[in-house]
């Protein structure tokens, strides 16, 4: 990896990936996007990856979204490719086969935020500011924001959020369930590697397979979401880590599951 990005396995199962960019806020250049990219298929190689954090460096951005002294530059059909291209990279976030907790150290704009939004979790920093500020800039959200947004706030805050372009801090995140957590700066990582080390502590298998159901229940009605569940189950039954559960339920001891 070069240094717009930087990525930590770290010995708990855990991968950490950084955006490195803070002179820029952490702005989403084709450069970093190409790297973040490659760290996401590398981590979803890896089979001793159980959970992924992905966070910003420095104190003052989480990602200020796409670059926009890049896009300045471009034509109209690039700007379009460029959309498009970060939309795939949140949706490649989205479909990365373990939990991802989104530890949102400085501000969320745009494409910023929208990358969060595609985690499965996110902890922010108390005084951060997170929005969605494309209206301001007379365009819309096109990496996911409007379809994310409200499936996860709900329809009436999300159109606030788009339709003013105003941000909102932290606090205010917490009350509407756009982040699941709020954490003094200076705890963000420490609690963020605390919930990730609680997640790939469970068995990687099951964690794989209830991203998959609740990600794909919730796009159906109840009838199929529960099939949907059912088939997921099924996939843990044969494997050896249900059954070093069962051993170290018995045993009184904690479980070392290996994702087999």
């Amino acid at each position: 990896m070069a240094d717009l990005l930087q990525l930590d396995i770290k010995e708990e199962h855990i991968a950490v990936i950084t955006l490195n960019r803070p002179e820029a806020a952490n702005a989403l250049s084709k450069a970093m996007l190409v790297e973040l990219n490659e760290a996401i298929q590398q981590i979803d190689q890896n089979h001793h990856v159980f959970c992924t954090i992905l966070t910003g460096s420095g104190k003052k951005a989480f990602c200020a979204g796409a670059d926009l002294k890049e896009r300045r530059g471009m034509l109209e059909q690039q700007v379009i490719e460029a959309v498009r291209y970060i939309g795939e990279t949140t949706t490649a976030i989205e479909k990365m086969k373990m939990p991802v907790i989104a530890a949102i150290n400085g501000a969320a704009y745009g494409g910023g935020l929208e990358l969060a939004l595609a985690c499965d979790l996110r902890i922010a920093a108390r005084g951060v500011k997170l929005g969605l500020t494309e209206t301001s800039l007379a365009i819309i959200p096109g990496a996911g924001g409007t379809q994310r947004l409200p499936r996860l706030v709900g329809l009436g805050h999300a159109k606030r959020l788009i339709y003013t372009a105003k941000p909102i801090d932290a606090n205010e995140a917490l009350s509407i369930g756009l982040v699941e957590q709020t954490v003094d700066e200076n705890c963000l990582q420490s609690e963020a590697l605390f919930l990730a080390k609680t997640i790939a502590g469970n068995g990687p298998i099951a964690l794989k397979q209830a991203k998959t159901a609740i990600n794909t229940g919730m796009q159906t009605n109840i009838s199929e979401g529960l099939e949907i569940e059912h088939v997921s189950y099924l996939e843990t039954i044969p494997t050896a880590d249900r059954m070093e559960g069962l051993q170290a339920f018995k045993e009184k001891r904690k479980p070392m599951y290996e994702g087999r």
